[in-house]
């Protein structure tokens, strides 16, 4: 494949993100290296997955990797603090809170060559 401008697009990916995103690139033909990684500011578990891809299919990719490991929302029950003091009268139930998660950091650098060999 010596086609210009190929693109070679580092994804940092969320853990839990990993499989189903992998899985839907693998599905629509992209070849995926995976690098364990880990987060600096969350301390977190990342994989950092790279892709070799020719330039009339990168939007394709950009767009799966948005579907499948793009920011989303997603619902976690939170339970209140009970302050010191405070008696089984002031026990409440989990609190349904609505908090931003997934989310990708994706590297695209230009290639001079891709080949499959």
């Amino acid at each position: 494949m010596a086609e210009q401008n190929n693109k070679l697009v580092l994804a940092v990916l969320q853990e839990e993100d990993y499989d189903e995103t992998v899985a839907a690139l693998n599905l629509h033909g992209f070849f995926v290296t995976k690098l364990s990684s880990s987060g600096g500011f969350l301390k977190k578990k990342n994989i950092t997955i790279l892709v070799g891809v020719e330039a009339s299919r990168y939007v394709e990719l950009m767009d799966l990797l948005r579907g499948r490991a793009g920011k989303r929302r997603k619902t976690v029950y939170s339970t209140p603090t009970i302050l010191p003091g405070g008696g089984v009268e002031s026990v409440q139930a989990a609190i349904p809170v609505q908090v931003e998660t997934g989310g990708a950091t994706v590297f695209t650098l230009a290639l001079e060559g891709l080949e499959k060999l």
